[in-house]
């Protein structure tokens, strides 16, 4: 596999919220995660691309509950036109909120996504990317998930990685899976283009 990535114009932050990856209910790879969307979101800032931060609102008593303190996104937000914050009442980020306008408007042909849940909000919103025509990137060591505890009778444990692994399988060979987020490359939308990046 090439470490040549294409650039993409947009980076998906799903759902990288505190109860997901601080305390008690975080995902295994919670500071892998914390590690890459950190980097992953400072080269998208610094090459002016579009970032998308999807925050999931929960059902009332969820860990995630709209003005909760698990519901509040972990990454501090640079808000502006290049960044912004869509909250979202489904798994999928298109379903319901301005993203797919959003990203039309901006010009985004090309868009990685990262965050959590593997299985869940991650693969959902990448599908919807991959039908609506986008070109989409899913690093592997940028998104996960929770182990999926036994269930008598049809299965033991599975653990959060292979959970995260099947996700990805799943969304078939349209999708670019790479190995690694530092592979990401990033390039401002149509746009954007021509002004000044971030040093």
């Amino acid at each position: 596999m090439s470490n040549h990535v294409p650039p993409v114009e947009s980076l998906i932050v799903v759902d990288v919220q505190s109860a997901f990856v601080s305390g008690e209910g975080a995902v295994p790879a919670a500071e892998r995660i914390v590690d890459r969307t950190t980097d992953l979101i400072a080269r998208a800032r610094k090459s002016g691309a579009l970032i998308v931060h999807l925050q999931n609102d929960g059902p009332a008593g969820a860990e995630d509950e709209p003005h909760t303190p698990g519901w509040e996104l972990h990454h501090p937000i640079e808000a502006g036109p290049a960044e912004v914050v869509i909250r979202k009442p489904k798994d999928d980020g298109f379903h319901g909120t301005p993203l797919g306008t959003l990203l039309t408007d901006s010009g985004v042909r090309a868009l990685a996504v990262c965050g959590v849940m593997s299985e869940m909000c991650v693969q959902a919103t990448a599908r919807t990317a991959l039908a609506l025509g986008y070109r989409v990137v899913l690093p592997h060591d940028a998104h996960a998930t929770q182990d999926i505890p036994a269930a008598p009778g049809i299965s033991d444990g599975i653990p959060a990685a292979t959970v995260s692994r099947v996700a990805e399988w799943a969304l078939g060979n349209e999708a670019e899976v790479i190995a690694h987020a530092s592979d990401v490359t990033f390039a401002a939308p149509p746009s954007r283009s021509g002004g000044a990046t971030r040093d």
